[in-house]
């Protein structure tokens, strides 16, 4: 342990302080909740186990710990997914009011962002979260990524390079827009409004579905607006959800859906053009567990 009862609590004032940080690493990272939690465990754990005095700065060691043992999960994860039944997307981290995880919230947090990291290398992803979410010295990320400092900032400028061919150069919509522009997609769903759903709709847009084989879900990507109002709408009828509630997933307006109580889906809405051009749906109820009965509703700025 570290020593005094004094040093103890020092350390779990400080803990407090950076454990949203090591979770947010490790989430952005792995994608996944459930690993995030296990893996600042892990760094409490090792923290509580070594003397901290003569580390000049907590944070970016507690960050890079956390990095580290993210990394060495990475390959296993992704041998998994290449197994994973049907479109594969990250678990939904709860942001805003019904966060019951502290996390620092940027871009780099949101579905979209996340989908797209998926398809960097683990070395990739690693150096790019670490040195521009985080600001770690590429020395620190070159010793997680076992490989000299002038590789780490490679991987770094090749993730960045990827990630803008991805993402292209469309400036995001303002936050009240995409606000208003949920919550008018969940009006006009939950009153079967064909013709509305489609107006909101980008004519090219995607619907990814994530059911991981659990449940069933489109395993393949559906295209076109008109197409995606249609499934979205048969769905509705199918399941009588009893509630479809406002939230913040990624520290993006979502949408949750319930009926018998319990959460089945998550909502994830990209939008462009003043229009929504993908359209993500979590239903694998492993990604979903973690997460409780939605209810109330939260407030959609008026401008």
């Amino acid at each position: 342990m570290t020593g005094s009862p004094e040093t103890d609590d020092v350390l779990k004032t400080e803990w407090e302080i950076h454990r949203p940080a090591v979770f947010g690493v490790a989430y952005r990272l792995l994608g996944s909740v459930a690993e995030a939690e296990d893996v600042t465990q892990d760094v409490w754990l090792r923290a509580a186990g070594t003397d901290l005095r003569d580390i000049a700065n907590l944070r970016a060691w507690l960050i890079t710990v956390a990095a580290r043992r993210s990394y060495d999960i990475l390959g296993s994860a992704r041998v998994r997914r290449e197994n994973y039944v049907g479109p594969w997307l990250p678990e939904p981290l709860l942001t805003g009011p019904d966060a019951a995880e502290p996390v620092l919230v940027d871009e780099s947090v949101a579905t979209a962002m996340l989908v797209v990291m998926e398809e960097l290398t683990p070395a990739e992803r690693v150096a790019l979260v670490l040195h521009d979410v985080f600001q770690i010295e590429f020395a620190r990320i070159a010793e997680v990524l076992g490989s000299s400092t002038a590789a780490a900032r490679q991987h770094a400028s090749r993730a960045r390079r990827r990630v803008a061919r991805a993402r292209g150069q469309a400036p995001q919509a303002p936050r009240a827009e995409r606000d208003r522009l949920v919550a008018a997609f969940r009006d006009a769903y939950e009153a079967g409004d064909l013709a509305a759903l489609v107006r909101l709709l980008h004519p090219d847009a995607v619907y990814v579905t994530d059911g991981g084989g659990e449940v069933p879900a489109a395993r393949k990507l559906i295209h076109g607006g008109a197409r995606i109002a249609e499934v979205l709408l048969r769905v509705l009828r199918r399941y009588h959800p009893e509630h479809v509630g406002l939230v913040e997933v990624g520290g993006e307006p979502a949408l949750v859906v319930m009926w018998d109580g319990r959460v089945r889906a998550v909502d994830t809405l990209e939008i462009r053009d003043g229009r929504i051009i993908a359209y993500r749906r979590v239903v694998n109820p492993h990604k979903i567990a973690h997460l409780p009965p939605v209810t109330s509703e939260r407030s959609v700025p008026s401008s």
